[in-house]
């Protein structure tokens, strides 16, 4: 399992980040990321936090990278605060989508896929039209297995399958309970429909060599 969406005390999440990082690795994880959310008030805070990992993070035995999910920015912003954290040092970008269970701003998908991020957090009823933009950037469409988040990906299966726009599976943990493992993590891309779940888990990996290098 490789988990590209996680949450620290950096932003709401229950653990530092060196706990996540022992924890996922006892699990068997090969790499993780931490994405804390992040808005124009936190984004140099929080990377500046991140960043101090850097240079030590070969001692925790796991491929690490250390990025942000931007949230409930106002979509025309979306590409101002992707480059900050770009420029800020982030190795791994990701947006809060526009989950059916929180009241993220239309427009949050479409202003999203149109910058240089990896791939978008749980996108709810994302359109077509979003979808093939995703395509066409390399953006990949998030199957997550969060509470709540999860109720659309039966949705945006259907939506990446038939665009042909790649997926990925992420937890979006916050807690130590949220980090699931590779079999449960299998069940819930069935149950979302897709039929290859391994191609879910190699465009994780995939990511990951590339913002690695």
């Amino acid at each position: 399992m490789i988990d590209l969406h996680t949450h620290s005390i950096l932003s709401d999440g229950e653990l530092i980040p060196s706990e996540i990082f022992r924890r996922c690795l006892e699990r068997g994880y090969r790499g993780i990321a931490i994405t804390d959310h992040v808005d124009f008030s936190n984004v140099h805070h929080t990377l500046q936090s991140l960043n101090r990992i850097k240079d030590i993070r070969d001692e925790y035995d796991i491929p690490i990278l250390l990025g942000v999910e931007i949230t409930h920015v106002p979509p025309k912003l979306i590409g101002r605060i992707v480059e900050l954290s770009w420029k800020e040092g982030a190795e791994i970008v990701t947006v809060h989508g526009e989950t059916i269970v929180e009241p993220v701003k239309e427009g949050t998908n479409y202003n999203a896929v149109q910058e240089e991020i990896d791939f978008l957090a749980h996108p709810g009823l994302i359109d077509f039209e979003t979808a093939e933009i995703a395509k066409s950037n390399g953006i990949y469409l998030e199957i997550t297995t969060r509470r709540g988040h999860c109720l659309t990906n039966g949705h945006v299966a259907n939506v990446a399958r038939e665009v042909g726009c790649g997926i990925v599976i992420n937890s979006d943990a916050h807690s130590p309970n949220d980090f699931v493992s590779r079999e449960f993590a299998e069940k819930v891309l069935k149950g979302a429909g897709i039929k290859d779940v391994e191609v879910a888990f190699k465009n994780s990996e995939r990511i990951l060599k590339r913002r690695l290098r």
